[in-house]
């Protein structure tokens, strides 16, 4: 039987790299459940997820077809690894304080699966002692992070904040399901 991965895409201009990542995961015969926050639906879109995983992509916690089913919970019950890729600071803050106010950050602290967080931001967002509390945080609880890589950013700054290279993401899926 196949792994089970939830991918929880947020609002970072990186969200089109977790398509490739998609692709490769379903390529490897992982069963691939996807999470979008309504802030990442506006830089890919859910259509584009679907044609890969042959899956409905979650966005609204309230769009439930079944409402004998609570899928952010549901869903997440059988999983072997919940990933945030791309992590924005806005979400891992969410995670940090526990606030579920939406269909992935509420299914993220429903999961009791090993968690992995790869972040994306900018280089000042990603190194504000705020944002590093909040990953130290959620570290102390046992959440992997796969840290990103120093580079030109989105916004013209050279810094860290750019998305691990696919490969190092991939490296830590396999460590964290193996």
């Amino acid at each position: 039987m196949s792994k089970k991965i939830i991918v929880g895409i947020t609002g970072s201009i990186a969200a089109y790299k977790a398509i490739q990542l998609i692709s490769d995961l379903t390529k490897k015969d992982y069963h691939i459940e996807v999470m979008m926050s309504e802030s990442a639906a506006k830089f890919i879109t859910p259509v584009c997820i679907q044609s890969l995983t042959k899956r409905k992509v979650y966005i609204d916690t309230f769009d439930d077809e079944n409402p004998a089913i609570i899928t952010h919970v549901d869903i997440v019950k059988d999983a072997d690894l919940f990933i945030v890729v791309p992590a924005s600071a806005h979400t891992i803050a969410k995670l940090a304080y526990g606030m579920a106010d939406n269909m992935l950050t509420s299914a993220f602290l429903a999961a009791t699966c090993p968690k992995l967080i790869a972040p994306a931001m900018n280089v000042h967002m990603f190194e504000n002692p705020i944002t590093q509390k909040n990953m130290q945080s959620l570290k102390e609880t046992g959440v992997l992070f796969v840290e990103p890589t120093c580079g030109l950013l989105a916004c013209g700054d050279i810094g860290r904040g750019k998305l691990a290279d696919q490969e190092d993401i991939m490296e830590m899926i396999h460590y964290a399901l193996y």
